[in-house]
Parts: C-alpha cells; sequence; structure tokens
C-alpha cells in the first residue's frame, strides 16, 4: 500500500543498533549530516574516494501530473514541475547522499544551467567536482521529462563537450573522465555497447570494484560480445528487459543466472516485480519484491538503486539486505520530484522504517524482511530538509 512521503518528517530519531549511534559528521552547506555507513569496514590504507564515476550531467525539466501522454498539435498542462541536475548527477547525489565519499568528472556549461548544477552537487550535495571542468561558451545539455502512468517520456538535447586545450586523445571527443582515474573502492559505470572505456579497465586493475550498468541498445544487435568491459566488473545491473534481450531468454530470473557466467554478480531489477540477483562466484541467489509507492516520478529511479545497491555492498551486507535497501531507497524516491534530488538520505530511511512500525500498511512479511535496518540505521535527526527540485532556477535558498 502507499504510504506518506517520509520527507514531511522534519525531526526523526531511529533506533541505534549494531551500526548506529551517533556517529561524527561532516556537514555540507544545503546538506544533511551525513551518516558514514562503511565506518565499521575502513581502514586507513583505504582510498580516499568512495565511489568514482563520470558522465554528462543534464539540467532536468520534469513535468508530472499529466493524464496521458502530450498529442500532436494540442497543448498539454502538468499539474506539477521541478528542475534538478540530471544524467550521471542522479547517480552521484543518491552515493553522496548515503554517505559515500563520492568523486565526479564531467563537463559544465558556464551558462547559468551549469552555474545551477555545479553548486547543487558541489556545495549542496558535498560531491568531489576537483576532477570536473567548466567549458567556457558551451551550453549545458537538457533534458525535459514527461511522468504519467507511471513512466516518463524524455526529450533531451545538448551537444558534445570540447576536449581540454591540450588534451590527449584518451580524453578526446568530449570524454570528461582524466587519463587515469583516481583511487577509489569502487567506481560506476554506463556500459556503451560496441564501445570499450580505457578508464574502466585502469581503474579495474588499480583495485577498484567496478559496478556496471546499461542502456538501450540503439543498434539492435544484443551482442553480450559488444559489452566488452563486462570482464572488468564485479556486478552488471541491468533492468529485466535488457537482461533477457542479451541472454536470449524469456524470463529475468534465467537470464540473471545466464550472466552470472560472464559477470561475479549479476542483479535483474524487474519494476514492480522487485529485483533478483545471482553471485556466480558462490551460487547462491536472492530475490526481494518491490515496496509498492505512490509514483509521482520514476526519474532517476534505477540510479537510486545501483546507489543503495553499491553501498550495501561495500558496507559488506549479506546479498538479500543490498537487493531490500536498494529497492527501498529507489521506492522512497518516486516520490519526490526529479532524478538526483528526489534520492532519499539516511533520515528519509528511518523516517520509512519508523512508519511501517507504526502503522498497519505494510505486511509482516515486510517488517521481517527490512528488520535488519535496527542494525544500521544511525540515531540521528535532520535540522533542514534536503534540497528538492523547485519549479524555477530563480529561487535561490536564503
Amino acid at each position: 500500500m502507499p504510504f506518506p512521503s517520509p520527507h514531511t518528517t522534519p525531526h526523526v530519531t531511529s533506533q541505534a543498533g549494531g551500526h548506529g549511534g551517533q556517529i561524527p559528521v561532516e556537514r555540507h552547506e544545503g546538506a544533511a549530516p551525513v551518516f558514514d555507513p562503511l565506518a565499521e569496514v575502513r581502514s586507513e590504507s583505504d582510498p580516499r574516494t568512495d565511489v568514482y564515476l563520470t558522465g554528462t550531467v543534464f539540467l532536468d525539466i520534469i513535468f508530472t501530473g499529466l493524464d496521458s501522454a502530450p498529442v500532436r498539435g494540442t497543448e498539454s498542462w502538468a499539474r506539477g514541475m521541478g528542475s534538478s541536475p540530471g544524467g550521471i548527477a542522479n547517480m552521484a547525489t543518491a552515493l553522496a547522499r548515503l554517505g559515500l565519499r563520492t568523486s565526479l568528472a564531467a563537463a559544465f556549461g558556464d551558462d547559468m544551467y551549469g552555474e545551477y548544477c555545479w553548486e547543487a552537487l558541489s556545495r549542496g550535495e558535498g560531491i568531489d567536482l576537483g576532477l570536473s571542468r567548466t567549458v567556457p561558451g558551451w551550453h549545458s545539455p537538457v533534458t525535459v521529462s514527461m511522468a504519467y502512468e507511471g513512466e516518463r517520456t524524455m526529450v533531451s538535447h545538448g551537444h558534445e563537450a570540447p576536449p581540454p586545450v591540450g588534451a590527449p586523445p584518451a580524453v578526446a571527443g568530449g570524454e570528461p573522465a582524466p587519463e587515469c582515474p583516481p583511487a577509489a573502492r569502487a567506481c560506476v559505470a554506463l556500459l556503451v555497447p560496441g564501445k570499450q572505456e580505457e578508464w574502466i579497465a585502469t581503474a579495474a586493475r588499480r583495485g577498484s570494484r567496478i559496478f556496471a550498468d546499461v542502456g538501450w541498445d540503439e543498434t539492435g544487435r544484443w551482442d553480450p560480445a559488444d559489452l566488452a568491459d563486462l570482464e572488468h566488473c564485479e556486478a552488471f545491473l541491468p533492468n529485466a528487459e535488457e537482461a533477457m534481450r542479451y541472454t536470449r531468454t524469456d524470463c529475468p530470473r534465467a537470464a540473471a543466472r545466464a550472466l552470472a557466467d560472464k559477470v561475479p554478480l549479476a542483479v535483474v531489477t524487474m519494476g514492480e516485480r522487485g529485483a533478483y540477483a545471482v553471485d556466480g562466484r558462490t551460487g547462491e541467489s536472492a530475490e526481494v519484491p518491490a515496496i509498492l509507492v505512490e509514483a509521482l516520478d520514476p526519474t532517476g529511479a534505477g540510479d537510486v538503486f545501483v546507489a543503495g545497491f553499491v553501498t550495501g555492498t561495500l558496507a559488506e551486507w549479506p546479498l538479500a539486505d543490498r537487493l531490500a535497501f536498494a529497492g527501498l531507497s529507489a521506492a522512497l524516491s518516486v516520490q519526490e520530484f526529479g532524478g538526483s534530488l528526489s534520492a532519499p538520505g539516511w533520515v528519509e530511511i528511518a523516517a520509512w522504517w519508523q512508519h511501517v512500525r507504526s502503522f498497519d500498511d505494510q505486511s509482516a512479511a515486510t517488517l521481517r524482511r527490512y528488520a535488519f535496518l535496527d542494525d544500521v540505521l544511525p540515531a540521528a535527526t535532520r535540522p533542514w530538509p534536503l534540497r528538492r527540485a523547485v519549479p524555477t532556477l530563480g529561487f535561490r535558498r536564503p
């Protein structure tokens, strides 16, 4: 059943368990206090960065409350609208809000959109943009997302950023990633069919754990051989349709088992049916049903799922707990506008857990499935809400 959005709860205190307790945190302007989910597994020899990622940052303009898809020759009015950083910013923000030290390499335009996205990510979310750059005279890519009937349709516009002056061939063609990525516990990569990224292999050789997603194969080939960088990956997280096409199967679970022969950990998301994972190293499998919510905007939900799964993996949680946490994070995100700024933080997750234990709107099985949160959630309060998407960039925070 749908449940009230926890973002309306200004102050939440959760039960502290084995991983809980009040943790000294670093505060970033505009961001909620950060809880460190990796505190118990960190050592002095660990790299400074938890997760590195690179890609294109878009300015997302999101319309919600549409009754149907726009019809040619007519004007449609949306009941809701929001703006936020999008593209790779969805994943970076979701990771940072879960307390991971996140480094993003991207190009930003020197227009108002680019300035807004840089400020929102750096000052608002505490994301390290030291490897990013501002490109004079280049306008920011823009996506308009229209949400209706539980899905969304997107229209995007943008041009490749010019390479940095004097850039080596490895970063030509607008690729914002440095030739050598920084030392990091993990990297998140978006695989492009038929294209190999040198930085992925470099990061894997240096000990980073690679988590890979994939986009739609516009060529229609759906040939696993086109995903050569899978050999460097620890985990692959496609959706059910993508997984079945790449494996020539008609069942998401069969697809996950087939993919586990190619990558150590295969995770297939199944939308309203949840997610299924197979660990090819141990033979372990896990399936977790989705949490039913009233979705406002599904933009970025897949990115939030990956961020939750990466967090649980780096924290060394059991496979089923990782799947459940990832699914919960994604479910909470679709109750808010936008991709990046809809991502939940620990206080929002604690608010949901407090709610489901106080109200009879979730099954006993759900309560048992998420009981592990008692040993994970921090004891913390939030003096201000997380930044959310707003209708116009003209609104400035005080």
